[in-house]
């Protein structure tokens, strides 16, 4: 199969390009034509329509951070609105009713929207509020294996951090995520005693080889210091299993000074940060008048330090975001616009590129010789399309077969 005449992103380049940007860079070739062979990119080469583009490529998207066992419940739970604990109380209450015939439905409607979607790789963190583990736990591991070779699945344990006091219950938990093969998890947020108790989570990460990926700082108090413990406990302990943080929203209302310093420890630790745009824009900011405060972590500041974030779906249709779907690049468009991301093309590695290295995946999603032909093609010809319905068009190709036909 040979596709012609494709702008390739800059961040998404593992390539000469061709000009004088060398490898990688933008240089004067911005357009190119590429030749499948089975499941493998074999060639890129310049197109000698280097002014009429038919198109963006992509590779295929990566989901960082999702909630597919609680998603599609809203209409049962209702909408919380701006509220997170209101949000988190009512997931708790209406968890008791989760049977595996719901989690199921629930969890293939999601992967199947995912993958339309074009999405090749997804984590999802699973409800984890006691020692047992979650009803979800079963039904995501045969799905994983149901799905294995057309969207990769992950999955982290969702617990609350003051669980890990229980130092039983955190042996219990850290003990059947490595069973399972998963990455150990949990909610941190102006907890007593954060430091400690983050401490007993790196321990049982560490004694069973665990990576780590937390919900930090999901609000916008000033004070919020999860983030930053974190990361300085990477460095003390020499953390080397992977470490990503969502949300990090009270990061965007800290003092400039105080928000730099953090994200220079961050770089330092190596952590993954992954921004949630829509879920942070519905729960925090006031709702009792137009909101000036967004929520969205500091994108950009971070990767002026060499952190490049990821963007991820976060909540589908539940109390914590009443709408949405898995389409990656409407949530990509959201991100553009709220965090001012441009020019747009030149992020694009967030749902992709970064999100796949944040996950540890085979392929980092760099385009080039030799990669899997597992790809997108847009029908934006230029980076101003890439957020409109039109510019979102694609067709998804997997193993270097077309997948889906266009789809708006």
């Amino acid at each position: 199969m040979k596709l012609e005449a494709l702008r390739i992103p800059a961040p998404l380049r593992g390539f000469d390009a061709g000009g004088p940007g060398g490898s990688g860079g933008s240089g004067d070739v911005n357009v190119f034509d590429v030749t499948l062979a089975g499941d493998t990119v074999e060639s890129i080469v310049p197109s000698a329509q280097q002014r009429e583009a038919r198109g963006t490529l992509l590779s295929a998207l990566v989901e960082a951070h999702a909630h597919i066992d609680k998603n599609y419940t809203v209409q049962d739970v209702g909408a919380a609105q701006g509220n997170l604990f209101a949000a988190i109380d009512r997931m708790n209450r209406h968890r008791d009713s989760w049977t595996g015939e719901s989690l199921r439905l629930r969890m293939e409607r999601a992967l199947n929207d995912a993958w339309r979607s074009g999405t090749r790789a997804l984590r999802t963190h699973l409800d984890w509020v006691q020692a047992e583990p979650p009803a979800a736990l079963a039904v995501f591991e045969a799905l994983r294996a149901e799905w294995r070779g057309r969207v990769e699945l992950q999955f982290v344990s969702l617990t609350p951090l003051d669980l890990f006091a229980d130092l039983a219950a955190g042996e219990r938990i850290a003990r059947e995520v490595k069973r399972a093969g998963g990455t150990l998890g949990a909610f941190v947020y102006r907890n007593d005693g954060i430091v400690h108790k983050l401490g007993r989570v790196f321990d049982l990460a560490q004694q069973h080889g665990l990576g780590l990926d937390f919900h930090v700082d999901e609000g916008l108090d000033v004070e919020a210091g999860g983030l930053r413990a974190i990361a300085q406990l990477v460095r003390a302990r020499d953390f080397r299993h992977g470490v990503v943080c969502g949300h990090c929203c009270s990061l965007s209302v800290q003092d400039d000074a105080v928000a730099n310093e953090t994200l220079a420890l961050c770089a330092g630790a190596g952590l993954h940060l992954v921004a949630l745009p829509t879920t942070n824009l519905y729960l925090q900011g006031a709702w009792d008048r137009t909101p000036v405060q967004r929520g969205i972590t500091r994108i950009r500041e971070a990767a002026a330090r060499g952190l490049r974030a990821s963007l991820a779906t976060d909540n589908v249709q539940d109390a914590f975001y009443p709408y949405g779907s898995y389409d990656l690049l409407e949530t990509f468009g959201l991100g553009v616009q709220v965090a001012h991301l441009a020019p747009a093309s030149d992020w694009l590695d967030a749902v992709t590129v970064s999100p796949a290295k944040a996950l540890g995946l085979a392929w980092d999603g760099r385009i080039a010789p030799g990669c899997p032909a597992d790809l997108l093609v847009l029908a934006a010809t230029d980076e101003h399309e890439l957020v409109g319905p039109r510019g979102r068009q694609r067709t998804v190709i997997r193993a270097g077969r077309v997948l889906v036909p266009p789809t708006p």
